[in-house]
């Protein structure tokens, strides 16, 4: 609902994408995780062009006449499966196309007018935290040609909370204490650089089951991370909740990550 119902969340993803464009310049290619493209290895969807997949349902009308058609990142799908397959990691490049609603819904407020080229690599949701980082570390050289690794998902993700009591909810409620708790260890556990605890956070996080019952929406977080590697702690950028318990925080990674949030104070 964020596409039709920014919010505080919204607001800080128009911010960033302007103050990414006046600090760092406009990236050349992003490399997208999401919770919302899986496969059972890593698959890049290296076609020409993208255009919103609607891959959901049940929700108001209006978000089926967004669009956002983005230009893919056909010539950087070789580029990335190298990359991958230097760490010994399998990679499959397809020519196919379509950016999943945990991309477009963000990326329509990052750059507006899509013109930004996207390559979408599948997530594998069975696989742990420790091997989402490793996806991404793989891919940390893009960064010096440019290229953003993004993940996309949520820091806590219960939609059985969020509809408890049906359809519609409003968005603006208290946030549950259960939210905060784990929240709260996330942002400290990153900024100790507590890899160890983080990629355990299923045993050593506050109410992980109850945030994350799978834990799907949480992964793309370790992929990015990856990318930013170990020596940098993960910067969170933003944070607020939409109906009182889905956390809406948003992070950096990478030595750079303390340079964009001075940037966006």
């Amino acid at each position: 609902m964020i596409a039709l119902e920014p919010g505080a969340a919204g607001a800080f993803l128009q911010r960033l994408g302007r103050t990414i464009d006046a600090t760092f310049g406009r990236p050349g290619a992003i490399v997208a995780v999401s919770a919302h493209t899986a496969a059972r290895e890593p698959v890049l969807l290296a076609g020409a062009q993208h255009a919103a997949v609607h891959d959901f349902g049940g929700f108001d009308p209006k978000l089926y006449s967004l669009r956002y058609d983005a230009p893919g990142a056909p010539d950087l799908a070789p580029r990335v499966a190298g990359l991958l397959q230097a760490a010994g990691l399998p990679v499959h490049v397809t020519g196919e196309s379509g950016l999943d609603h945990g991309i477009w819904t963000a990326l329509r407020y990052v750059w507006p007018h899509a013109d930004v080229p996207v390559l979408p690599l599948a997530l594998v949701p069975n696989q742990p935290p420790a091997r989402q980082f490793e996806i991404g570390a793989a891919l940390a050289p893009l960064l010096e040609q440019g290229v953003l690794v993004v993940g996309s998902g949520s820091i806590t993700h219960n939609l059985q909370r969020v509809f408890a009591h049906g359809m519609p909810t409003r968005a603006e409620q208290p946030e549950i204490a259960e939210s905060a708790a784990f929240r709260h260890w996330m942002a400290e556990r990153s900024a100790a650089r507590d890899w160890d605890a983080l990629f355990d956070y299923r045993r050593r996080a506050p109410h992980a089951a109850d945030m994350h019952p799978t834990d799907e929406h949480l992964l793309p977080w370790y992929a990015a991370a990856g990318a930013g590697g170990r020596d940098s702690a993960p910067v969170r950028l933003h944070d607020s909740v939409t109906y009182g318990c889905l956390g809406m925080d948003a992070y950096a990674f990478g030595p750079q990550a303390p340079a964009l949030a001075d940037a966006l104070r």
